[in-house]
């Protein structure tokens, strides 16, 4: 890396770092030979059912989530909110759940006609748990929404365990954990349903897509029911999955393991190498289990000397494309639907510090070196860029 002052920053005019955009998606593209060879399957069918294609992947997905049954919907927003409707409490309107997750999740429940109530985290693992939910459940609540962070999982056992005791249907978004485990076992058979993604960006990608997995035989069929728009009830539409989206998350999933090895290379380069920016811890993945090593996540602590903000404006001019954790959290956004209004402190502080670094296919190790690189210089030159930024501001 050839930068030797502020004034070498992309963010005040001069050449980016990187060429090419170092992208947070993973974008894995399988054998496209095995892609066509699934899509063969699928040519000249029709009807109102999923064909063959994606039936053999929900057979597969069951199989390999080791849970009985798999229903697959066009995506994962669908998959999320089909569940929310089918498990929702008659009568009940609540559906507690964390701020600090996906942008749209408050969209999703309210499309169902539910009100979200957000609960805090855990302030090491930035995931919802039994401690963090228990608050929030009373007498209008309709469901508990367990959501997995990017990095490991929620706590699991403790929700289920809260889930029963209070008789509250529990799902999880699990689109973060495709292939974990946890102490209680493999992601894909806890609660009433587990909802993942196939989009493109995802550790298993479909293009676009997502399912449901789920030991509950009257639930899969009641969702499969849903997403055929075989019904007039609510909730129901057409939310097939297509057989070309199956065709490649089958050519995906065949190759799922050598995946997980090729990102556990990139996050040990990162492992080894972040220690030697001041300011900045990596969230680790628990390798006690199954993890897939997807995302690299980093949070910038008290003694990092710039903002956030700040911080990922230089790296995205960098072509570098951090981005901020789930910021703003969700009880933080302007919402035009009903939902229960929330002082979340813990989160709102950790909503300020975590971000998304570079990762999956398109990132090699001189790369991650590079970024390395570059955070050591930001730390190191801090005084003179917060200084020029400044100037910046008032420029304008």
């Amino acid at each position: 890396m050839q930068k030797s002052s502020a004034a070498d920053l992309a963010l005040f005019g001069a050449k980016p770092l990187f060429s090419v955009p170092k992208s947070t998606s993973n974008l894995v593209r399988p054998d496209f030979d095995r892609f066509l060879e699934y899509s063969r399957d699928a040519y000249g069918q029709a009807g109102t059912a999923p064909g063959a294609v994606t039936m053999q992947l929900e057979a597969r997905l069951a199989k390999f989530h080791q849970t009985a049954h798999c229903v697959s919907f066009c995506s994962g927003f669908w998959a999320l909110a089909t569940t929310m409707t089918a498990l929702a409490r008659p009568g009940k309107r609540e559906v507690v759940m964390p701020s600090l997750t996906y942008r749209r999740m408050a969209d999703v429940v309210a499309w169902t006609g539910l009100l979200p109530r957000f609960c805090e985290v855990d302030p090491k693992t930035l995931a919802i748990s039994a401690a963090t939910t228990s608050a929030c459940i009373g007498d209008d609540t309709a469901l508990l929404l367990g959501v997995h962070p990017i990095v490991n999982c929620c706590d699991v056992e403790g929700l289920v365990e809260l889930a029963t005791r209070h008789r509250i249907p529990l799902m999880f978004d699990s689109v973060e954990s495709v292939y974990e485990e946890c102490a209680a076992g493999r992601v894909g058979g806890f609660g009433n349903a587990e909802c993942f993604s196939l989009h493109a960006s995802k550790l298993l990608n479909g293009f676009e897509g997502g399912y449901v997995t789920t030991n509950d035989a009257e639930l899969a069929a009641e969702l499969a029911t849903l997403r055929d728009g075989s019904t007039v009830q609510p909730g129901s539409l057409d939310a097939r999955l297509a057989d070309v989206h199956a065709a490649m998350a089958l050519a995906n999933l065949d190759e799922l393991d050598v995946q997980v090895l090729r990102n556990r290379e990139r996050y040990e380069r990162y492992r080894t190498t972040l220690p030697s920016v001041p300011g900045v811890r990596l969230i680790e993945f628990d390798e006690s289990h199954r993890t897939s090593y997807k995302n690299i996540v980093v949070e910038l602590l008290d003694d990092w000397p710039l903002p956030r903000s700040l911080t990922i404006e230089i790296l995205n001019a960098e072509n570098v494309l951090a981005r901020a954790y789930y910021s703003p959290p969700l009880h933080a956004k302007p919402m035009a639907y009903p939902h229960v209004p929330a002082e979340l402190p813990q989160t709102d502080r950790l909503a300020q510090r975590c971000a998304l670094l570079p990762c999956g296919e398109f990132v090699t190790m001189d790369d991650i070196d590079e970024v390395i690189m570059l955070l050591s210089f930001v730390e190191a030159h801090a005084g003179e860029i917060h200084a020029r930024a400044e100037t910046r501001e008032v420029a304008r």
